[in-house]
């Protein structure tokens, strides 16, 4: 909760692509609330039971079908055996079968094999989807009765009956435990199997120097990040032996690792096309190693001339010459690439000013301005020019500019902060109608940004405002059952909307094997499954990046995942709130902002740190949890523990509230930079606008954090709140213009 507090993220999770993360969301976005129901029995039955979740579910499928049982599956045990009991009396239905398969599942846990048993029968005849996993159940109850014989032959079962399927790979491990043979097997058949991963690291433990074994982790781990020194032994020892596929599939890991040079090296010796050229080259560029990636991007201009990676290259060219060889690669690019010749213009200005050349860089950047206006350099530049006018309180000329940023550029990074300072400045101004509109048109075009909310305020919407929005409790509702992910298998898919999510990620372990360009649905689908076992930061980095595809055909399919519910409710999951709303009452705080918070800190990863040792879920202090807990009495806790680190992590943000008279924007930039730094910044701006505040941070992190937590915070309101939901739905269709 200071300025040097930074979080340790992977490769795939950067505090760059965190702050990403809120920009990119599509329009027309409406809850369906209430589309299936349950009878009213289970209706009665399931409110006594869930009276306990925050937000009390309300059950709704959108336009799948609605399952009784599949609105059960994220309850406890404790809490759905009663209804899922009642459910299996009932005819064979597909609810039928999936409350004995649940059940079963429950009992086993709970150490009643024989009534498990009971369930399971000839429950695989009826319910095909799941069998091989039903038969596992069936083993599971076995070895829990200390029936070892009737285990054994289960897995037996299993081989020859579904020898293809994922719960093979898992017979064939315990199996194997006896059998060495059954493992080689395992892994000729499994590589990609989590289980069969560990026998794999397994034996290069006990014999590191196996290159097939390193070729099949490096191409099967479902974490890249943890094998750089495998990598390298493989690199070191085995080189002569690898194939160009090999290599390309090293130097993605390696990638994933953040060892460019390394990367860079490995793409050069993988197959040769446009891509891992350029890779090659930028690798090499990153990792230093600068006099060869001059002659790496030289080969991607000789032998891709026409490629996207040409233009690519000739800015990395620039970037590592003199001045006067940098202008040549930068009217090339002019020349030959269109559509990056604004960035070009921009870098030429760049070196004219170096060169100490204002009338050359004057021209390149009228240029720029008057044949490349929608471009992103150009919206940059209008942005910071704008800001200078209102710094000189020239309010007029940074209308202006901000209005030119919403008109030319509205694909932007800029786009929605103009749009949004259209309208700040109109009001200024005393140009109301123009501000109204301008602030409806921010909602329509961008309503995922910071300043969909900021507009929503200006509106007049009471989504609360940054000294009121503590003390709302916003009213919430959440999906009863998960969506089909758009991948993988139907048994996979079924395992996933019962939730069981070890089993469901083995399969699609199992069966995932584009890991190194992936569709956008398995991706997405990547994601889910991801965030399903507990890895949450790396999950929605996974679906944050699709909107990083390039090829216009990844792109239409992405804008059409962008459509579905499914994808912002994964973008911005629910995880952990029933303790965050318990904390959030005790210490009188909007739960939103505390869920919107914890996303920012932690991506709701429960024992992550930071490099300054800042922990958990909302990323306290060491120091800072000692102070909280003697000052409420806890004697006892542990930041590892969810509870407890939402207990401390919302005392401390109440703190924050209670020192800036509950200003919800200085408590959170004070929780992000530290009180002394938000005091000393109050005294320099003095009585400042709080939205010029905001965008005038020093802190580059505070700004980005301030603006990413009320933006998730404006997120969860506007997806889950039935309310604000269909307001912004209602703009969304309507698309007014400024």
């Amino acid at each position: 909760m200071k300025k040097s507090r930074r979080m340790v993220f992977s490769s795939s999770a950067s505090r760059q692509g965190f702050n990403k993360v809120v920009v990119g969301v599509g329009v027309g976005l409406v809850l369906l609330i209430g589309a299936g129901y349950l009878a009213t029995r289970y209706n009665t039955e399931l409110a006594k039971w869930t009276s306990w979740l925050p937000f009390q579910q309300k059950l709704e499928r959108g336009n799948q079908t609605e399952s009784t049982v599949l609105s059960l599956v994220s309850l406890p045990a404790t809490k759905r055996d009663v209804l899922l009991e009642e459910k299996t009396n009932s005819l064979e239905t597909s609810d039928a079968r999936r409350a004995r398969y649940l059940l079963a599942t429950d009992l086993i846990e709970q150490k009643q094999p024989k009534k498990a048993l009971e369930l399971l029968e000839g429950l695989e005849s009826i319910y095909p989807v799941i069998a091989p996993y039903i038969a596992l159940k069936r083993y599971q109850a076995y070895q829990v009765s200390g029936d070892k014989t009737k285990a054994e032959n289960t897995l037996q079962d299993i081989l020859k009956k579904y020898p293809q399927s994922a719960a093979a790979g898992e017979a064939l491990f315990v199996l194997g435990s006896s059998n060495p043979k059954l493992w080689d097997r395992a892994i000729a058949e499994f590589p990609s199997h989590p289980r069969i991963q560990e026998i794999i690291r397994r034996r290069l433990q006990e014999k590191p120097n196996q290159p097939q074994l390193m070729l099949l982790l490096v191409k099967h781990s479902s974490e890249p990040s943890g094998i750089t020194s495998i990598l390298d032994s493989l690199v070191n020892q085995n080189a002569e032996q690898l194939k160009s596929a090999d290599w390309e599939a090293i130097a993605w890991a390696y990638w994933q690792n953040q060892q460019y040079s390394k990367a860079g090296s490995a793409y050069i010796a993988a197959p040769e096309t446009p891509s891992n050229s350029y890779r090659g080259a930028k690798g090499l560029d990153l990792g230093g190693k600068k006099a060869v990636a001059v002659n790496a991007y030289e080969y991607v201009l000789v032998h891709f001339p026409q490629a996207p990676e040409a233009a690519s290259s000739l800015l990395g060219l620039a970037n590592l010459s003199q001045p006067e060889e940098a202008l040549q690669y930068l009217d090339r690019v002019i020349s030959q690439f269109p559509d990056r010749a604004g960035e070009a213009l921009n870098e030429k200005a760049k070196i004219f000013d170096k060169m100490n050349n204002p009338e050359a860089a004057a021209k390149a950047r009228q240029l720029l301005i008057t044949q490349y206006g929608n471009s992103e350099v150009v919206a940059e530049y209008r942005w910071n020019l704008a800001w200078e006018k209102i710094a000189a309180k020239d309010l007029p000329a940074a209308w202006q500019a901000v209005q030119l940023i919403s008109s030319e550029s509205p694909k932007s990074k800029y786009a929605p902060r103009a749009a949004f300072w259209v309208g700040k400045l109109a009001n200024k101004l005393g140009h109301e109608q123009e501000a109204k509109a301008a602030f409806e048109h921010t909602l329509a075009q961008y309503p995922q940004s910071y300043y969909a909310w900021r507009s929503a305020v200006f509106l007049g919407w009471n989504v609360g405002d940054f000294t009121t929005v503590r003390g709302l409790t916003p009213q919430v509702v959440r999906q009863s059952q998960r969506d089909l992910p758009p991948a993988g298998s139907a048994t996979f898919q079924e395992l996933y909307q019962l939730g069981q999510d070890q089993d469901a990620w083995t399969v699609w372990q199992t069966e995932f094997h584009n890991r190194i360009q992936p569709t956008v649905a398995e991706q997405f689908t990547n994601g889910l499954i991801l965030q399903a076992i507990g890895k949450s930061q790396e999950g929605i980095a996974q679906i944050s990046k699709l909107e990083d595809r390039e090829t216009p055909a990844e792109q239409a399919q992405f804008q059409a995942l962008k459509q579905q519910t499914a994808y912002w409710q994964a973008l911005y999951p629910f995880p952990y709130m029933d303790i965050i709303e318990k904390w959030s009452q005790q210490y009188q705080i909007n739960p939103l902002l505390v869920v919107g918070l914890i996303r920012q800190e932690s991506r709701f990863e429960p024992v992550i740190r930071s490099t300054a040792g800042a922990v958990g879920l909302m990323q306290v202090l060491p120091s800072t949890a000692n102070w909280g807990a003697k000052k409420i009495n806890l004697n006892q806790y542990s930041l590892d523990n969810p509870n407890d680190n939402v207990n401390l992590g919302t005392w401390f943000l109440d703190q924050t509230h209670r020192q800036y008279n509950n200003n919800s924007m200085l408590a959170v930039a004070s929780y992000n930079a530290g009180p002394g730094n938000v005091s000393k910044w109050l005294k320099e701006k003095g009585a400042i606008d709080p939205d010029e505040f905001v965008e005038t941070i020093p802190f580059k992190e505070t700004r980005g954090y301030v603006k990413n937590v009320f933006g998730n915070y404006w997120n969860y309101l506007r997806l889950y709140s039935p309310e604000f939901s269909q307001k912004v739905g209602n703009f969304a269709t309507a698309k007014p213009q400024p």
